[in-house]
């Protein structure tokens, strides 16, 4: 499984624990650790799952973007819409050509980047930050186990 790990807080305790002798021991630092593992589609697509909330954020791939070219609207999935890995859940319009949006994992759509829908040329300038499409709460995160990597991935755009 690839994964990256984000960040690392280190938590102290706020209280001292007092020994027999009425010292000042304190206790050690509890360290919470977020795993963010981002896969793709063979539609490309790709989804960045972050564990600590069970949210994968969710939008096409640089070469997706590059292929369609300029894109000029885009259609996204209303808050609150169930999906299921692999259901159409939104399009991409340019100059080019019409592209469906296919859900990467199944889950309750939690937001959708607004911005989109007056700035859809977003999506070419920054598809994999900026440009993101929609949040998805996952209702089975081990979906992501059947995802591409990003290396698979790449052997794949390359065919």
């Amino acid at each position: 499984m690839q994964a990256v790990l984000r960040r690392t807080h280190l938590l102290p305790r706020a209280f001292p624990r007092s020994s027999v002798q009425n010292s000042r021991i304190w206790d050690r630092p509890i360290l919470s650790r977020t795993i963010v593992t981002k896969r793709y589609t063979e539609e490309h697509e790709w989804v960045s799952f972050d564990d600590s909330n069970g949210i994968g954020i969710v939008s096409i791939t640089n070469h997706a973007q590059s292929a369609l070219g300029d894109v000029v609207f885009v259609e996204l999935p209303a808050v609150g819409t169930e999906v299921s890995q692999g259901d159409q859940m939104g399009a991409v319009e340019s100059v080019k050509a019409a592209s469906d949006i296919y859900a990467p994992v199944s889950g309750t759509v939690e937001a959708v980047n607004e911005i989109l829908s007056s700035e859809p040329g977003l999506l070419n300038k920054s598809p994999e930050d900026k440009g993101w499409l929609c949040k998805i709460k996952l209702s089975n995160p081990s979906e992501m186990e059947k995802l591409l990597t990003e290396e698979e991935y790449k052997v794949k755009c390359e065919e």
